[in-house]
């Protein structure tokens, strides 16, 4: 076989040429559009990255955002929910103190108005009895509404303790001594003889008329006075009626 190097050699620089200018123009250009096109795509893969991170960052922080809605909205409904039961009870409160208020002033209402009616009756009986009282005298015997009440005066006075009986008629005041009418002069002196008796010494009367005692006796001077008449009686009377129906009320 006969080999012919001068076309061989030819045919490989043929060959070198035509790699060169390949690399020349062909290779270079084309390895640089794909370097171009590989940083394209890294700057994107970059962007696509951190574009996804940030994502992902924003996403995060609206989860712990929303979380921390949630919380604060739970916090703000179990202090809405205890100051709304707080208020509940304080009004529950508020409402029963002012039922209570309210039935312990309508039982005082009542109570007073129970104890009103019975004064107004003791009272209507008060006067009923008085003028019973004053029409049943007036039919007696007049000297019956003195001489029954002289010996009954002079106890009550003679039960008095001996300092204030010692007080009685001391000063220059005359003692005054009611009557229910004018007295005689044997009814005026009676009551001087049984006053002198019981005191140990002779008063100074001023006796004076007084037709609301109906019959009776009263005496009074600046330090005491002592009651021995009808009218006291029915006074004293009214006292325990009114007592006993409020007791009772």
């Amino acid at each position: 076989m006969h080999i012919d190097w001068t076309t061989l050699a030819l045919q490989a620089v043929n060959a070198l040429v035509l790699v060169w200018l390949l690399a020349r123009f062909l290779f270079r250009p084309v390895a640089k559009i794909i370097a171009d096109r590989q940083g394209a795509a890294s700057a994107l893969i970059a962007e696509a990255a951190a574009a996804k991170a940030a994502a992902e960052n924003a996403q995060r922080r609206a989860a712990d955002e929303k979380a921390r809605f949630e919380a604060e909205r739970a916090k703000l409904f179990d202090a809405t929910a205890a100051e709304a039961h707080t208020l509940k009870v304080a009004l529950e409160q508020d409402a029963q103190a002012d039922i209570a208020a309210l039935r312990a002033r309508a039982q005082a209402d009542i109570d007073a108005a129970r104890d009103a009616a019975s004064r107004a009756d003791a009272e209507r009986a008060s006067s009923f009895a008085l003028d019973i009282a004053a029409r049943l005298f007036e039919r007696l015997d007049p000297a019956a509404r003195i001489s029954g009440f002289v010996e009954s005066l002079a106890r009550q006075i003679a039960a008095l303790p001996e300092a204030v009986c010692e007080q009685i008629g001391r000063s220059d005041t005359p003692i005054q001594l009611s009557v229910p009418r004018a007295l005689s002069e044997t009814e005026a002196g009676a009551c001087r003889a049984a006053l002198t008796k019981v005191l140990r010494r002779e008063p100074r009367l001023e006796i004076t008329v007084d037709a609301g005692l109906i019959a009776g006796l009263e005496l009074r001077t600046a330090h005491v006075i002592v009651r021995d008449s009808l009218r006291a009686d029915l006074e004293r009377l009214k006292a325990e009626l009114i007592g006993n129906d409020s007791n009772h009320g």
